[in-house]
């Protein structure tokens, strides 16, 4: 069995039950965290709806928020999510402006690591962090079925 997530009638991602299910999951777990609606509807009849215009408002949060941290525990519970959702967002047409994102942080950083023995850490060199991501997502995209 698998499940849909869709817009319109275009399929973006057709995985099966189980990792659809913790998928949005995780959802749940981010739209709480950000405080922001994820635009993805609810999986009715193994299909869900997924809202582009609020959509791509949580994938510009998302990722702001995963800029602003360094902190090595919180950026290994979102980077799977976090890719994911960034290639679930290129196959949708959702426009990210990556030099802004990639830019030094503006304001104080979130969630940053503090170790008595390399001090307090800073988030990686904007290219350096958006290669990455977009890495991630590009190799996570090949193995989302459509």
């Amino acid at each position: 069995m698998s499940q849909y997530f869709d817009i319109g009638d275009e399929t973006l991602w057709n995985p099966s039950n189980g990792a659809s299910r913790l998928f949005l999951r995780q959802v749940a777990v981010f739209e709480a965290e950000l405080g922001l609606a994820s635009g993805i509807g609810p999986m009715e009849n193994d299909e869900c709806q997924i809202d582009p215009a609020v959509f791509e408002t949580f994938v510009d949060a998302l990722l702001a928020q995963h800029r602003r941290t360094s902190h090595t525990i919180m950026l290994a519970l979102s980077d799977g999510f976090t890719a994911t959702t960034l290639a679930l967002a290129e196959r949708a047409g959702v426009k990210v402006d990556w030099a802004r994102l990639g830019a030094t942080p503006e304001g104080a950083l979130k969630d940053v690591q503090v170790s008595a023995h390399t001090g307090m850490s800073v988030p990686p060199v904007g290219e350096a962090w958006a290669s990455r991501l977009r890495e991630k997502a590009g190799e996570l995209s090949r193995h989302m079925p459509r």
